[in-house]
């Protein structure tokens, strides 16, 4: 019997420690009761970066923090609930840990059933949960760590038509953040900085436009800004406030050209299915850039595709994403038991070879 389903979600793959209490009603579209987050960009901004032996340890003082107030907002009590789902990788290590082992004293201690959720799964089901949309859906997840165009079939069966085969869009701003002395996150930064840009003067590199395919690179391009920046300095002795301005809007500008053509060529591997209501999704934490966003949907609309994206606050880490995750994986009859493992490692598409290597851990993406 389909029945409605209320759920705590435990986020903690990176900087973002989270929980949310999200409720589906058999036909009906999930509401999300609650959603807490907790930052920690202060505790990382002296370093450039994430460290992720201070976000493990911010992670276990917050978690439980989280979840109260979690439960307070939703007007909910553990006895409400119908399962626990908790981010299991991918992910800094120490953070996954973090989570997992607060969901399992959550489940031992209560009986509830516990679900190990798959954070990019999480990103990918998202606009189901905020548009309700149906399978099969084309996804572009590109956030912090990962870039991928998948094929959502089911909530976890994925076919993935490209990815990058280097760094991520999101980790190619935080590098130019860094290299301009912009604060981080970078991807915020690099875009507020663009806006009084020329994107014409500096012309950067459009990675793998030349292939065929739906693969992307992005390290070669922060080198090739690094460059720039150097010949400038050079030339002038340092960089004014439009150098660097001009530089972020160009570097952004490449990224959205290099995304908006790889789309299209998905969009139309997608098409060759022959979706009944074609839809193309953008998730993750640099879908909410808004010239990406743009190039998105006018690429969608030119290909007769509808455009959907989550809320900003949805695009970035969060719990809700992964409770819904965990009440989609809950009506398919998934459980985990105890001995639930954390994984720094989780393709979503099982059966494609990986993209960025492997070793003892598995394959990274």
């Amino acid at each position: 019997m389909v029945q409605t389903l209320t759920v705590l979600g435990l986020e903690s793959s990176c900087d973002d420690t989270a929980a949310a209490v999200v409720r589906q009603s058999p036909g009906a579209q999930a509401e999300i009761l609650s959603s807490v987050v907790y930052g920690q960009t202060e505790l990382h901004s002296a370093y450039g970066g994430v460290v992720p032996e201070i976000a493990a340890r911010a992670h276990a003082e917050k978690l439980d923090i989280c979840v109260e107030q979690a439960l307070t907002q939703a007007n909910t009590s553990l006895g409400d609930l119908d399962a626990i789902a908790v981010t299991a990788g991918p992910g800094l290590i120490g953070g996954v840990m973090s989570g997992v082992m607060c969901a399992k004293g959550l489940s031992a201690a209560t009986g509830l059933p516990l679900i190990g959720v798959n954070h990019l799964a999480g990103h990918a089901l998202t606009p189901r949960l905020t548009d309700g949309i149906a399978f099969p859906y084309l996804m572009l997840l590109v956030s912090g760590g990962h870039c991928q165009y998948l094929i959502a079939h089911g909530p976890e069966q994925f076919t993935r038509l490209g990815g990058t085969i280097d760094d991520a869009p999101g980790e190619a701003f935080d590098k130019t953040a860094r290299l301009l002395g912009l604060p981080q996150p970078g991807g915020p930064a690099v875009e507020a900085e663009a806006r009084g840009g020329d994107p014409e003067r500096f012309r950067f590199p459009r990675p793998l436009l030349d292939r065929p395919g739906c693969d992307l690179s992005f390290s070669g391009l922060k080198t090739a800004l690094m460059r720039m920046r150097d010949q400038i300095v050079a030339e002038k002795n340092g960089l004014t406030r439009q150098d660097r301005a001009d530089l972020c809007a160009g570097f952004q500008q490449a990224i959205v050209d290099t995304l908006a053509e790889k789309t299209r060529r998905a969009i139309a591997l997608y098409l060759e299915g022959s979706p009944p209501e074609p839809v193309i999704a953008v998730a993750g934490g640099v879908a909410a850039n808004s010239a990406i966003r743009s190039a998105l949907e006018t690429v969608c609309s030119e290909m007769g595709a509808r455009f959907t994206a989550p809320p900003l606050a949805l695009c970035t880490d969060n719990a809700a994403m992964i409770a819904f995750a965990g009440i989609e994986r809950f009506r398919t009859g998934a459980r985990d038991g105890l001995d639930l493992t954390a994984r720094p490692r989780w393709p979503l598409d099982q059966t494609s070879p990986s993209m960025l290597g492997g070793g003892k851990k598995g394959a990274k993406a």
